[in-house]
Order: structure tokens, then sequence, then C-alpha cells
């Protein structure tokens, strides 16, 4: 470097003109990698942003769609929860006998109902989910709702609609599945590439972060293309890995065994002891997993319907120095109680892969950082149809750009 380029801060010398070339072939090699697999998945993209920034609030609009089920009114502010044997009781009392408890939701706040889900066999090939809502305060049923009946191809609650778009776009079996775990392989892919393709040649940094003042339609279409893209991508990509793990875990956590050992609580089965062994009930698996973390708040109860089935209680709020996230969930065997797995990434025996693992559900709902964390996410899913709505008004602008050419 010369006496004038020191003083004057220039730029390095520009990289010879084979070089350039080359770089300018990989990048639109890349480009047509992320063109494509925009085109062709970009509505999908747009269900499942849609959908997810839906499902980051699903709990405050259920409750806002339906207030007489799902919400209470307190007694007094010292009003303290019934016993949990009492909440199940009731829930079990209305419905009919041959049902099955297969989830309940913990109140997530004072206001909010105790939730239980039953699996209702009507016939041999359909199938019932009814939902019932209990006032924890008092033990009494505030009502119930059918959730979705499985000769039925839409649910009957919109929150319901939403999960299942999100996670099998409502295409029942495994196929549905399949699709959206493959489809966001690919859209990973697409962000990784739109990556790529997104940073600059030349070093131009604060141009490829902003918009361009004062510049038309067309620019400011490809301005807000990279810019929500760039900025979306440190949240859509863990969301995007995530959500492949949870459609498809018997596909990938073999992968993630590659390279560190990972337990998956649906690998466990309890054990009977005998046929027609009696199960110890959901309220009891509750008790033993507040044993287990005493300062946790019950959240998720997962029933066990099958007779290998497993209870999982998982609890927030849990007590545990050095760990950002507290939340912990316990497998337990539906007939002697005892403790199969926990999901506990602050035990001295965790893995690398199961505290990976651990994190997934939070960074996919946004979770892992509070309130902050769900605006990111929403916002995040907004993002997705206008990437999709902008990638594909920058395809047809370029496309006419190159037919006047022709002409």
């Amino acid at each position: 470097m010369n006496i004038h380029d020191e003083r004057l801060g220039a730029t390095p010398p520009h990289p010879p003109a084979n070089q350039r070339l080359a770089r300018l072939k990989a990048r639109d090699g890349w480009l047509t990698i992320h063109l494509w697999l925009g085109l062709t998945l970009g509505l999908l993209l747009s269900i499942y942003g849609i959908t997810g920034s839906i499902l980051v609030f699903h709990a405050e609009i259920d409750e806002w769609l339906n207030q007489e089920l799902l919400t209470v009114v307190p007694p007094d502010q010292t009003a303290s929860y019934k016993p949990l044997a009492n909440v199940f009781a009731a829930g079990q009392a209305i419905m009919p006998p041959e049902v099955k408890p297969t989830f309940a939701t913990y109140p997530r706040n004072e206001l909010a109902t105790f939730q239980i889900s039953y699996a209702l066999p009507v016939s041999r090939d359909v199938m019932q989910l009814w939902q019932v809502g209990v006032d924890p305060y008092t033990a009494k049923v505030t009502g119930k709702r059918l959730m979705r009946s499985s000769d039925k191809w839409l649910p009957n609650t919109l929150i319901i609609l939403m999960f299942e778009l999100h996670y099998a776009l409502l295409i029942h079996g495994e196929t549905g599945e399949v699709i959206v775990g493959i489809s966001a392989a690919l859209l990973l892919i697409s962000s990784l590439t739109g990556l790529i393709v997104w940073r600059p040649l030349t070093g131009k940094w604060r141009q490829a972060l902003t918009f361009k003042t004062g510049a038309g339609k067309v620019r400011f279409n490809y301005d807000l293309h990279k810019v929500s893209g760039f900025y979306t991508l440190p949240v859509m990509i863990p969301v995007f890995f995530s959500g492949i793990y949870f459609v498809l875990p018997h596909n990938l956590v073999p992968v993630l065994e590659l390279f560190s050992p990972v337990t998956y609580r649906y690998w466990f089965q309890s054990t009977p002891p005998f046929a027609n062994a009696p199960a110890i009930g959901m309220d009891k698996a509750v008790e033993i997993a507040k044993q287990r973390y005493p300062t946790g708040r019950p959240h998720w109860i997962y029933g066990a319907v099958a007779p290998t089935d497993t209870y999982t209680v998982c609890q927030d709020g849990v007590d545990a120095p050095g760990s950002i996230l507290q939340r912990r969930c316990t497998v337990i065997d539906r007939y002697n109680g005892k403790i199969l797995d926990l999901d506990d990434p602050s035990l001295p025996t965790a893995s690398a892969g199961e505290i990976f693992t651990h994190w997934q559900w939070p960074l996919h709902s946004g979770q892992a950082f509070g309130m902050t964390g769900r605006i990111l996410v929403f916002l995040t899913g907004l993002a997705c149809p206008a990437l999709f709505v902008t990638g594909v008004i920058r395809w047809l602008q370029k496309r006419r750009g190159r037919q006047r050419l022709l002409k």
C-alpha cells in the first residue's frame, strides 16, 4: 500500500478479473437455488409464518374467543386451587365413561381454567377430541367443546386449525408431517442461500443493511426483501430447524446421535405389571414431578392413552442456578410412578445432544427469551408472506427486464 492509500484510507485493490468472474458465477448459482426454492415453497412459507405468528399467542387468543370456557374470576386474592384429583374427577364426570384423558393444561395465570382434553371413541373408525374447562378454585366444570372429529377434514376450533395447518397442512397421518419436515429443510437451505446472495461483493455493507432513500418502487421492493430477510434470519434458522425436529424426530434424532447421545421422551414406555393394570392417574404424575422439581409450576401434562404410554409433566419456573431455561419435563411410568427420563439440561449427566434438543421448543415458540422472544418469533412469522410476495415481484421485474432486452 502506498503513502496515498494509507493517508486517505483507500480500499484495497480489487481482486483479479478471473476471481471476480468466479465469484459472480458462484453467486448466480446460489441465486438460482434461492429463487426456485422461494418460488416453489413460498406459499408454504407464508402458511407456516402466519399460523406460527398466531400460535405464539394461541393461549391468549383462545381465551379471548372462549372466555366462558377458558377464563374464571378468582373468589378473592387469597383463593387457592382445589386438589388436582378433584379437578380431574370433575372433568371425567361430565364425559362418557369410555373417554381417555390425553392432555391437560395447567392454568397459565390466576384467570385461566384448567383444561383437559379427552379422546372419545365414537365408532370403530371415528375418534373425537373434546376439551373440558374446569374452574381450579371450585373444581366445577365451566363447559366443554368438541375440538375435532377424525371423520371431518376441518377441526372445530380456530386454534386447532392453526396447529394442524402449521404442523401437517391439514393432511391426516404421517404424510402431512413428512411434507412439512422436508419443506422446512428446503426452506432452511433457501434462507442460507439467501444470506450468501445478500452478501455484498462490493463491500458496501451499509447499503446491504438499509433502505436506499428516495428510491423508486423497484428498488424499495428489492430493499424490503433483502433487509427483512437478513434481520429475520437469526430467528428464522432456529425456528426452521426446531420445526424439522418436532415433525420428524425419528429421522432427525439418529442424525444428532452421530455427534452426541440424545434421549427422546416418546421412546420411553410404561411397563404394565399385568393385563388391564390400573394407572396411577395424571394428578399423581403431577405430584411426582413436583417432588422432583418443587419450585416448578406445572404447565403441560401429557396423558397415557395406550397401555405402554407414559405420563409427561412439563413445569416452568424451575429454580436451576446457572441454567438459562427454567422449563423441565419429567417422563413417568403410568403404573408404578417411576421416573423414566428427565429433560433437564442442568444435570451433570446431560449430554450436548440433550441440551441442544432441550432448547428446541423454547426457541421455536420464542419462550426462551420471554415476551421479547415471543414478539420476535411473531414478527418473523409475519415477515414470511412479505418475503414471498416481494420475492415474486422481484422475479417478475427481472423477467420483464430480460424480455425487453430481447425485443
